[in-house]
């Protein structure tokens, strides 16, 4: 059985008062949450920082006390793990890297939620989204 890691994050912004989400649309036509693989002797936190950097030129700053696993199999003979962090962008405009993303999208809650292909990502945004209501 072949295993991979990817690490990434649920990214917010606030704009006239709101929360924003961050949804990405991939260039193999699905929308997702950024993520991506673990690259040699990196750590999640730094995988996670590259990720967001090169697929939509964030600088982004982690919320302490967030982590969320998923695990799937993408293909027959291959289980992925993928560890979320919750992060707050350092500004908000963003540069779609051309090889793997579409667009990228600055969404209110229940759009993004709505946007997201996958359950096991709106499940994600939906912890984050909980996490940040308890510690306001």
């Amino acid at each position: 059985m072949i295993r991979e890691k990817s690490c990434g994050a649920v990214i917010y912004t606030i704009r006239d008062g709101r929360r924003l989400y961050l949804v990405e649309l991939m260039q193999k036509g699905h929308r997702s949450i950024c993520k991506g693989h673990v690259e040699k002797n990196e750590t999640e936190h730094q995988t996670a920082a590259r990720e967001i950097m090169e697929e939509t030129g964030l600088t982004v700053a982690f919320i302490d006390g967030f982590r969320e696993t998923i695990e799937y199999s993408p293909y027959q003979g291959c289980m992925k793990t993928v560890v979320f962090f919750l992060a707050r962008a350092q500004g908000s405009d963003v540069t779609a890297q051309e090889e793997e993303v579409r667009e990228i999208e600055w969404l209110p809650y229940r759009e993004a939620l709505a946007a997201l292909t996958f359950d096991s990502d709106r499940q994600t945004v939906q912890k984050a989204e909980a996490f940040l209501k308890a510690r306001s």
